[in-house]
């Protein structure tokens, strides 16, 4: 398996659009995969709390215990502000246990500690954070020369938390509106900085059995983040990137997400179901104008999932 499938299952997620599923379903497996498909888009904080399962009725006993499994590919950039794209794998295992929500996403996992009351209307968010991030750790991940000629960077490993509330019944009774903000900070010497990343998502059932979710996030990142990621050494070889440097922390990208997914079973917390998912992220200020992205990339980030999940 090459670098890019490697990322894929086992290092998405840059902390923040991207706030905790609560009623864990397969029509949810989607967002999670979205951010599976590459660490430019995908490393960027946990998924959202979708409140009620949508169409459930208002008297049904939730369930404690449940469990999803999804797999699915899609098309995403080699790396965070690359041009060239790739087919990339990923892979998802969320659900509940007693309660509590967790999610594990290749090496990353996130726990949410708070359980609300059956009927809440606010669904409240707090837990822990931990993942890895491998972004350019591998020349194999590597089409353009000229990057590669920078070398490769070491394996993240980042430790945070994430909070967060929501309110179900926005708009319309199944609808739900969440506000998250993630943090995570590298422990494992790689680019030794943080990611804070807040983030909105607006989600609603669009007919019986299709669910549509709608979000937008930005990353603010520490100073380590843009010299790790960002930064261009002066190497003397023709056709070399301009040496370039970040100067201290700021905020790196803004993204917005877009979801469907549905049900093949009728049933909408268990059984089979299919999603797709588009994605786009925009590099800003001095990441966009690094030569890493402005001559050797691009600041316009597409992704493009497609997948289905089993759940019960």
């Amino acid at each position: 398996m090459d670098n890019a499938a490697t990322r894929a299952f086992g290092g998405i997620a840059t902390c923040g659009m991207q706030a905790i599923f609560r009623r864990m379903n397969h029509r949810h497996i989607l967002y999670a995969l979205a951010f599976l498909a590459t660490p430019a888009m995908a490393q960027s904080g946990p998924p959202e709390d979708t409140g009620r399962a949508e169409g459930r009725p208002e008297n049904q006993t939730e369930d404690r215990n449940r469990l999803t499994l999804g797999i699915g590919g899609g098309i995403a950039p080699e790396y965070e502000g690359a041009s060239d794209y790739g087919f990339q794998p990923g892979g998802i295992i969320q659900g509940k246990v007693d309660g509590f929500d967790f999610q594990v996403r290749g090496t990353n996992i996130y726990v949410d500690l708070i359980r609300d009351a059956p009927g809440s209307k606010l669904n409240l968010i707090a837990g822990p954070v931990a993942q890895v991030r491998f972004e350019r750790n591998s020349l194999k991940s590597i089409n353009d020369p000229r990057v590669a000629l920078l070398g490769t960077r070491d394996t993240a490993v980042e430790l945070g938390g994430y909070i967060g509330i929501g309110k179900r019944g926005f708009l319309i009774p199944p609808g739900s509106l969440t506000f998250d903000l993630a943090f995570v900070h590298d422990v494992a010497g790689a680019h030794d900085s943080f990611i804070l990343t807040p983030g909105i998502a607006l989600s609603s059932p669009v007919s019986q059995r299709t669910f549509a979710r709608w979000g937008i996030s930005a990353d603010y990142v520490g100073s380590g983040y843009g010299r790790s990621y960002f930064d261009v050494a002066a190497i003397a070889s023709p056709g070399a990137l301009p040496a370039y440097a970040t100067n201290g922390a700021g905020f790196k990208s803004i993204g917005s997400t877009l979801l469907l997914t549905h049900d093949l079973s009728g049933d909408n917390r268990k059984g089979w179901a299919l999603f797709g998912l588009g994605g786009y992220k925009r590099l800003l200020g001095q990441y966009a104008d690094s030569p890493i992205v402005r001559d050797a990339g691009s600041a316009n980030q597409f992704l493009a999932v497609a997948g289905i999940a089993y759940s019960f």
